[in-house]
């Protein structure tokens, strides 16, 4: 996507971006821990939607004629026309948003540098890397550099995000302090699992399990 370069003249926007020709950007030359950022992006498609899920109105009482999920009056006879304010089944999600003042826990280099450790803490018996085990659903490994920020990021799996700068800085405490990661979970997010890492799994169950499922 085209995103906008700021700061200084004209001559060094020009200079700053022909030295980036051919050359991959990192997201730690551009953010930094406990940094607070905005992210913008396209929320998650929900197709047509009815008055209740939409605007979340009332529904009508039990027996209302022709179905109670409804809106009982769209507008007066005079003026005959529905105005813009009443609420009417449509489309829902897959709206530009941006969400304001997300709060950079960790900024970490991908596994495709040879970095085994980018999810460990101090609280952490074996090394290990972002990526749970099996991989996160509907997307798979962890392989490039990666921001671990507080809170949801807005639509589904690998839909473009653009981040910037914080435009409002927040002053309360919490997001100025430094942040300090205490525990990073990666057990598998398919399904029920306890487990950190493999090597912790076949601690836990021995040789026999480590066998099987090498034999897998």
């Amino acid at each position: 996507m085209e995103i906008q370069v700021n700061g200084g003249n004209i001559v060094e926007k020009v200079d700053w971006a022909v030295s980036k020709f051919e050359n991959e950007i990192t997201v730690g030359e551009v953010f930094s821990d406990s940094e607070m950022v905005d992210t913008i992006a396209i929320t998650r498609g929900k197709g047509t939607a009815g008055v209740v899920k939409r605007f979340g109105v009332s529904r009508l009482p039990r027996k209302s004629r022709r179905g109670n999920r409804k809106v009982g009056c769209i507008g007066a006879w005079h003026p005959s026309a529905v105005k813009w304010t009443v609420a009417r089944s449509g489309n829902l999600g897959y709206f530009h948003r941006t969400q304001i003042n997300h709060k950079i826990f960790r900024v970490g280099a991908g596994a495709i540098r040879g970095i085994k450790n980018n999810a460990s803490t101090e609280s952490d018996a074996h090394i290990k890397n972002i990526t749970p085990i099996g991989g996160f659903p509907h997307y798979g490994i962890v392989n490039e550099d990666f921001l671990l920020v507080r809170g949801a990021v807005m639509g589904p799996r690998k839909r473009q995000v653009t981040i910037r700068k914080s435009l409002l800085q927040p002053t309360k405490a919490f997001h100025t302090h430094q942040a300090d990661i205490k525990f990073i979970d990666t057990s598998s997010k398919i399904g029920h699992g306890k487990y950190q890492t493999l090597e912790e799994k076949d601690k836990f169950l021995g040789p026999l399990a480590s066998k099987q499922r090498n034999a897998e």
